[in-house]
């Protein structure tokens, strides 16, 4: 065998590339990681993580009116924007020290700089130096899609927002996916005017039509404004802000335009096609069952892939590479019932099939929910209702899907998701006997 300066190159420092570089490592591969920017990728350092921050800490604005009802004589608060911008950034700094002593406390050496490939066991770094490499694993995620617009760079990304120096009092946010309704939520609780222009007629597709339908409501009950059918002419920078000129409705005047219009995968520049890499159309690195390329010796997990854009799978098909491939121990990632959730206001979650793909699979199925009003809204007089819903086989009664929408939605499916992938059938939650009084007990009541 030839000699390689490396055992493994991963390209990208996500949460899959750590993990697939920590464990390879751990399993005694010599393993080298290259990152451009920061250690941890799009969801420790610009995604979810530093989003969820902001989700908790504009949830305080309806805290605090809550409180009242609560016999708390809550004075009337100020809402200080850098210092919740800079505390975020500071975990964010806290994280990839945290992430890069993980990686050095396990022997990989870590590359602050862009790494291109060169060839099948090649690759060039922006240094100039070539380095040689058994394998090669590309893990560099997905970086945010902005429409040809003119004016488009008049625009911000998800991926700016963490770092704006003011908080905007108007806000456009292009898109109606988990992104663009997450930062609705988080922009109208600090106080700003908000509104999701979609070019389609629909909010989160592929979550439960009735979940979304209802996340709809309460948001335009708050006051969240939505324009769909829509698309951009063009974008100008005004003394004031921004016009935005669009084709069905009138212009509008905003401070801040947040394009949310999904992520694409980031292969551009990276050498790959030139070394035999296949990609699709949308620049995805095609991948068999055990994430290899076309060439043997190149690998890919993660969202660059765009299998599912989700952080816990591109860790789980990181463990699998450094398993499957040093660690003697081969095994594949299981795409089926993988939960997620939207961290909106309120957040909703889902797992499995929504009712739509079950009928569409098997026809008639049966369909119990939970339409109640929180405890805690009760008392803060707040009409927002939960809706809980189960989506079960028609002869079987095995739960196809479980899909919810209320305070806490994302906790409570967790566990309950256990039970969906493990194939239980309704007649298991009718079985076990209420936590009460809980949001969580509404699972074992269905009706």
């Amino acid at each position: 065998m030839a000699a390689f300066d490396y055992d493994l190159f991963v390209i990208g420092g996500g949460s899959g590339g750590v993990r697939a570089a920590r464990v390879s490592a751990a399993h005694g591969a010599k393993v080298a990681l290259a990152e451009e920017y920061k250690v941890g990728g799009t969801c420790v350092i610009r995604g979810c993580v530093p989003k969820k921050l902001l989700v908790y800490g504009a949830h305080f604005a309806e805290d605090l009116a809550d409180a009242r009802r609560f016999g708390w004589e809550v004075p009337a608060c100020d809402f200080s924007w850098p210092t919740l911008r800079d505390n975020v950034l500071a975990e964010v700094e806290r994280l990839n020290a945290a992430y890069t002593t993980t990686l050095q406390n396990n022997d990989v050496e870590i590359l602050l700089e862009r790494a291109v490939v060169a060839g099948p066991n090649r690759v060039r770094l922006a240094s100039g130096r070539e380095v040689t490499t058994r394998y090669i694993l590309v893990a560099t995620g997905a970086w945010p899609l902005v429409p040809d617009v003119p004016g488009a760079e008049h625009g911000c990304t998800s991926n700016d927002v963490f770092h704006l120096e003011r908080l905007p009092k108007r806000v456009l946010i292009a898109g109606g996916g988990y992104i663009a309704n997450e930062f609705a939520g988080i922009f109208h609780e600090f106080g700003a005017e908000v509104t999701i222009v979609n070019r389609s007629d629909a909010i989160l597709r592929g979550y439960d039509e009735s979940i979304r339908d209802r996340l709809l409501q309460i948001s335009m009950t708050k006051g969240i404004r939505f324009q769909f059918n829509t698309r951009f002419e063009r974008i100008e920078k005004t003394g004031e802000g921004l016009r935005i000129e669009m084709d069905a409705c009138d212009p509008m005047d905003v401070d801040l335009l947040l394009f949310a219009t999904g992520r694409l995968p980031h292969t551009t520049g990276l050498g790959l096609s030139e070394a035999g890499v296949e990609l699709d159309a949308n620049g995805a690195i095609k991948v068999d069952a055990d994430s290899r390329t076309a060439v043997e010796s190149i690998y890919a997990v993660g969202d660059v892939t765009n299998r599912v854009q989700l952080t816990p799978v591109a860790i789980r098909e990181g463990q699998a590479f450094a398993d499957s491939v040093f660690g003697g121990k081969p095994w594949r990632v299981d795409y089926d019932c993988i939960p997620s959730a939207v961290f909106s206001h309120p957040p909703l979650a889902g797992v499995g099939l929504t009712e739509s793909q079950a009928r569409q699979k098997h026809g008639a199925v049966k369909v119990y929910s939970s339409d109640f009003r929180p405890m805690k809204n009760v008392l803060a007089n707040r009409n927002e209702r939960a809706l809980y819903k189960m989506v079960c086989h028609p002869e079987t009664d095995r739960i196809l899907g479980l899909h919810m929408i209320g305070p806490d939605a994302p906790e409570i499916l967790q566990a309950a998701a256990v039970a969906v992938k493990a194939g239980l059938t309704k007649q298991a939650f009718d079985d076990t006997v209420a936590l009460h009084p809980s949001m969580a007990e509404e699972l074992v009541l269905l009706r």
